[in-house]
């Protein structure tokens, strides 16, 4: 159902200027996509920002800045009132002396209903899809203006699907946003069929929200092999894994599995950072395992480049809200072999090896197999993947 279009759209932004040098994650790409596609809308546009010293309201100009900062990872630097923010690092301080610099409107949090009432039109519409700034007072502002409508997206549940998976107290912690959100918003969006059931056995029939699901679009990036580190051996036959080295990605699946194959075992490159429990795989990378070579920090275009000659991503992940390195991949033409995960063939199909995520023999077996074929041999049919312009059609037409 098409709801009528807003008087404005108010964008928070609180999570992308929170990651101001670090690195764009999944849902740091999907926040900048929707500052980058409304910026183009012509429906007028404002960003929220949350600080550690108040609220920052931003005009369409101020976000097409942040939009450029995070693509471009160009933050300047920090103000003498962001240096005096102790806890803070160096990278979050000039994030947020940016958003400062560009700020139409300040408040502490008692007169944020001040500011959005003064500088928002009655009939906005609120949006969040980074998981960030999810509270009671952000919510009851809002609807201090007449009309306004909140949406929110909610990537997965996973913090309450694999506990054991999280870091030290991020359950309880989503637990409590979900619960907000099922209470405050008009809107739930999720990026998958699988993450919207999911949404939807938390939450209850009984919670307010609408809850639907829109694909999220692929963002296509060139490769450039200059962007790849000196010497990295790209004649042997290799595989990828890309993603940050956590417990739910099954890392220790594939390393496993490196252990088991002989000599003539192919390279195996780790495309993410280290992240959280997983202190047993990280043991045994700093150990070495011979063809397994960490590649933390690479740009898109590198990791890009790497894919592009891989036999094949290998993506044995538990779990997965959508799954963008799946999509990267198989765009690039790259064989994908992944989890035999529901989500997996949702947004894949035909387009993948699907294999059980704790069948280590399994992809012994399939990995041994494809790396002794020419790459060009194992490419399967074109993939097509989502598009933003279509998320966007659809999301808008709604929000």
């Amino acid at each position: 159902m098409t709801e009528p279009t807003p008087s404005a759209r108010l964008l928070d932004l609180s999570r992308l200027v929170s990651r101001s040098g670090r690195g764009l994650t999944g849902v740091d790409r999907v926040e900048l996509a929707y500052a980058q596609a409304l910026s183009a809308d012509p429906v007028p546009l404002w960003g929220l920002v949350k600080t550690s010293l108040g609220y920052l309201l931003l005009d369409r100009q101020g976000v097409v800045a942040i939009t450029k900062a995070a693509t471009t990872d160009s933050w300047g630097q920090p103000d003498l009132l962001s240096r005096l923010s102790y806890r803070l690092d160096h990278r979050r301080q000039a994030g947020q002396s940016l958003a400062r610099s560009l700020a139409v409107g300040r408040s502490t949090g008692l007169r944020l209903p001040t500011l959005l009432q003064r500088g928002l039109p009655a009939g906005m519409a609120y949006l969040n899809v980074g998981h960030s700034n999810i509270t009671d007072r952000m919510f009851r502002a809002i609807r201090t203006v007449p009309g306004s409508r909140i949406t929110v997206m909610i990537h997965d549940t996973i913090p309450l699907d694999l506990p054991d998976m999280q870091r030290a107290g991020t359950v309880e912690q989503f637990a409590v946003k979900l619960d907000r959100v099922a209470r405050h918003a008009d809107l739930v969006i999720c990026p998958s069929q699988v993450s919207r059931a999911d949404v939807l056995r938390h939450i209850g029939p009984e919670a307010r929200p609408k809850v639907l699901a829109f694909h999220l679009g692929h963002t296509p990036v060139q490769p450039d092999p200059a962007d790849l580190p000196a010497g990295l051996d790209l004649q042997t036959p290799y595989f990828v894994a890309l993603g940050t080295i956590e417990p739910r990605k099954n890392h220790a699946l594939l390393l496993d599995a490196w252990d088991a194959m002989g000599l003539q075992r192919p390279n195996l490159y780790f495309c993410g950072r280290r992240g959280w429990r997983n202190d047993e795989v990280f043991a045994r990378l700093d150990k070495g395992i011979n063809g397994v070579v960490e590649l933390p920090g690479l740009s898109d275009a590198g990791v890009a480049a790497l894919l592009q000659g891989a036999q094949a991503l290998v993506f044995p992940s538990l779990s997965e809200g959508f799954g963008l390195p799946l999509i990267e991949a198989a765009a690039l033409g790259v064989p994908v072999i992944c989890g035999d995960l529901a989500i997996c063939h949702e947004v894949l199909g035909q387009h993948a090896v699907y294999l059980s995520p704790t069948d280590c023999y399994q992809w012994i077996k399939k990995i041994e197999a494809m790396a002794l074929r020419p790459r060009a041999s194992i490419a399967g049919p074109a993939f097509d993947p989502p598009k933003w312009d279509d998320h966007f059609k659809a999301v808008l037409s709604v929000t």
